[in-house]
């Protein structure tokens, strides 16, 4: 149950944010969640949106250096303790999480967590037999 995410490499100066979203917009692609990692230099600007494909192709039509990776997306029941009964079902194991962020969805509904694994299949299997409930891009509404 993979999900296909946008890894977008940016210049760290003003205005590159911005381009992006308005290539989006123009294209009328809506982004589902997103996060951003900077340095000096460059950052790294990560996105689920709700068609891919437009998405990666519009994109690279305007020079945007980009990459899909393969993300997990995961359900966290919201209610103290939530974020931990999916940690820790992966405590014991040589499993890394890469990093995380969340979609923006509704309030008052479940959190949806994007985690990127350093094994995402065993991560997945494993989050499987503890109980948490993964979803697709189908789950997340993304055209495929």
């Amino acid at each position: 149950m993979a999900v296909r995410q946008l890894s977008i490499f940016l210049e760290n100066r003003k205005g590159r944010l911005e381009a992006i979203a308005r290539i989006l917009a123009d294209n009328n692609i809506d982004i589902r969640g997103l996060a951003v990692a900077d340095t000096a230099e460059f950052g790294i600007l990560r996105l689920i949106v709700d068609d891919t494909d437009s998405a990666e192709k519009c994109l690279r039509a305007q020079d945007v250096v980009l990459h899909l990776n393969d993300v997990t997306a995961v359900k966290v029941n919201r209610a103290p303790g939530g974020l931990l009964k999916l940690l820790s079902a992966l405590n014991d194991t040589q499993i890394n999480v890469e990093y995380m962020y969340n979609l923006a969805l509704p309030l008052g509904e479940d959190p949806v967590l994007i985690l990127r694994f350093s094994e995402p299949h065993a991560a997945r299997e494993i989050l499987r037999k503890a109980g948490c409930v993964l979803l697709d891009e189908k789950d997340l509404g993304v055209k495929g």
